[in-house]
């Protein structure tokens, strides 16, 4: 029997649609020798990628070697005893460890850094929307007024990237684009990320990430990196480690005149903490693309909050997810087929 890979990536969403030409260059990619079966059922690939096992899923996947879907269901894994590799077209893993996935030795890569640029982007408009103000200038057309005044008063919330402090929370694929993007805007670029167990602190640099300091050990680090941010960008995976990671104490911390964006995960931050830190603590404004339950009912007071910025969890939407997806997709399996080590393959004890 010819080794076979089953891909079951054909997302519900027309954007997200797994077109004719990736269908065909990752079929000319195939060892020779190999089949191919692609699943014509419709899935999820919002989030952490919304797996769902069909029965002719599970027929497909019984006697194959590789098997590319949103998310992992245990249930695939249970079935597809004979499976080396499986790759998930969402970057979030942490719906596909469960306990089936950590007893396996199936090697599991996701699909992070593909949705790098459109994130980065997004984190850029938030960070300008509030620098240059246009969340007063919307609320006054709204309004049908002219908000002039309000820019030339003495505390207008007008800045300039340039002349800020960004600091990126999770310095891994979406962070160094956030870092590159906001670095050609003149502004100074802070990246913490964790390194040998503590969180390690760089300085974006010429195209290069050179450690600048280490403040000390643990989260002092974040803590430092909060304190400094006119922007503070959480682009950290959710793990039980980051759960919660930015706590009331936290939000109370940063900067008078600081903006938290959030395009992680909803569940790093404490969200009714951050609703006092818009109303009577230190922040300015929030921009959050994520939330701890989504869709976040119509009832929640940031959908009417003045200075709160929302996106329904749709900042890694583009027109070139295939490409990139497909250029991953085609480099492991020949990767696979040689025996070399994958990209982006996922460390199932840290949780990314």
């Amino acid at each position: 029997m010819s080794p076979t890979i089953v891909i079951d990536l054909r997302d519900r969403r027309p954007i997200w649609e797994l077109p004719d030409r990736a269908r065909a260059a990752i079929t000319a990619a195939l060892p020779r020798g190999w089949t191919i079966r692609f699943m014509e059922a419709l899935s999820d690939g919002s989030g952490d990628g919304a797996g769902r096992a069909t029965d002719e899923l599970l027929d497909a996947v019984a006697d194959a070697r590789v098997y590319m879907g949103y998310g992992i269901p245990a249930e695939v894994l249970d079935h597809g005893r004979r499976l080396e590799w499986v790759h998930s077209g969402a970057a979030g893993v942490a719906g596909s460890l469960h306990s089936t996935m950590l007893a396996s030795d199936v090697l599991f890569t996701n699909s992070a850094g593909i949705h790098a640029v459109p994130m980065a982007e997004t984190v850029m408009a938030m960070i300008l929307h509030f620098a240059r103000g246009l969340d007063v200038a919307v609320r006054a057309q709204q309004e049908g007024r002219w908000g002039a005044p309000e820019y030339w008063a003495a505390t207008a919330p007008v800045s300039e990237v340039g002349a800020s402090t960004v600091g990126v929370v999770g310095f891994g694929g979406v962070g160094r684009e956030v870092a590159r993007r906001a670095a050609a805007m003149g502004a100074r670029v802070v990246g913490v990320r964790r390194g040998g167990g503590d969180m390690l602190t760089y300085i974006f640099d010429d195209e290069k990430y050179k450690l600048e300091y280490q403040v000390g050990t643990g989260e002092s680090v974040l803590d430092h990196t909060i304190g400094q941010s006119d922007y503070l960008v959480l682009a950290l995976p959710e793990t039980a480690e980051t759960r919660g990671i930015i706590t009331r104490e936290r939000l109370f911390a940063m900067k008078p005149g600081a903006v938290l964006i959030n395009v992680a995960r909803g569940r790093l931050v404490d969200e009714d903490a951050l609703l006092e830190a818009l109303d009577s603590g230190p922040l300015r404004a929030a921009g959050l693309d994520v939330f701890h339950t989504e869709p976040l009912p119509a009832s929640h007071p940031f959908y009417r909050h003045p200075r709160v910025l929302m996106t329904p969890h749709v900042s890694a939407t583009t027109r070139g997810f295939w490409d990139r997806q497909t250029e991953l997709i085609t480099d492991n399996i020949g990767r696979f087929a040689r025996g070399e080590p994958l990209r982006n393959l996922v460390n199932k004890a840290a949780g990314y």
